[in-house]
């Protein structure tokens, strides 16, 4: 997952504000128009939505940042169809990178993914070689 910067936004005038704020009262349904097209949030995005919204009709500035996704070890392993244990190894010979949070361990989503596109890549390369072994001819 790549993170963008955060971006800040003041807060709206006034009128904007006291319009928006009339707009948003009463009604969590916010449909989202991009090139003509009419898109339904689904629930997470229409809370963040909203909760946007009402923080600018409040006439407060907002700062949007994305968060990367941390995976707790058990998760991560599930993820990666691999033991707890194994996990473990991983991230002590550094193979994984980790974060502590305080005695527990913590794994990004992407440094998981990137170790499994690495892993199916190096078994590709090794099937590979293999089927090119069996090809070459033997002794005579």
């Amino acid at each position: 997952m790549t993170l963008i910067a955060p971006r800040v936004t003041a807060g709206l005038p006034a009128d904007d504000a006291q319009k928006l704020r009339y707009a948003l009262g009463g009604s969590s349904d916010i449909t989202v128009f991009v090139d003509g097209t009419v898109h339904r949030l689904p629930p997470q995005a229409r809370d963040a939505v909203v909760d946007l919204l009402g923080r600018f009709s409040r006439g407060e500035a907002v700062t949007v940042s994305s968060v990367e996704e941390m995976l707790t070890t058990s998760k991560a392993a599930e993820l990666a169809g691999i033991s707890h244990t194994y996990l473990r190894n991983l991230t002590d010979r550094g193979e994984i990178p980790v974060e502590y949070r305080g005695t527990h361990r913590r794994i990004r989503l992407a440094d998981i993914t990137a170790w499994l596109a690495t892993q199916r890549k190096n078994n590709t390369a090794g099937s590979a070689a293999a089927h090119l072994d069996d090809d070459a001819p033997g002794p005579s």
